[in-house]
């Protein structure tokens, strides 16, 4: 696939989780108050999480639903399983 515009976004999206990823190691050399730390450390698993359900949103989307519409079952029902598979392992 192709780098689209959501392609693009997400990458923003990453590379200023990987800022805060960073800010926190300065955070940490600082020797910062502990609950100011894990504070940014939510705020990064949140953003993550966010990135996560954005870029599934994007598969369906785009990914499956060409599949579907190309009529290529057998490349559909691969993909729906992955999918199926992912969330059994997120959700455990």
């Amino acid at each position: 696939m192709k780098k689209g515009t959501e392609h693009t976004n997400q990458l923003n999206r990453l590379n200023r989780i990987g800022g805060q990823i960073r800010g926190i190691a300065a955070m940490i050399e600082e020797q910062r108050y502990c609950i100011e730390i894990l504070t940014q450390i939510r705020a990064v698993k949140s953003a993550l999480s966010s990135l996560e359900s954005n870029i599934i949103e994007d598969h369906l989307s785009h990914c499956v639903h060409h599949a579907i519409e190309s009529k290529n079952r057998k490349e559909a029902d691969k993909m729906i399983k992955e999918i199926q598979d992912l969330l059994k392992k997120t959700v455990k």
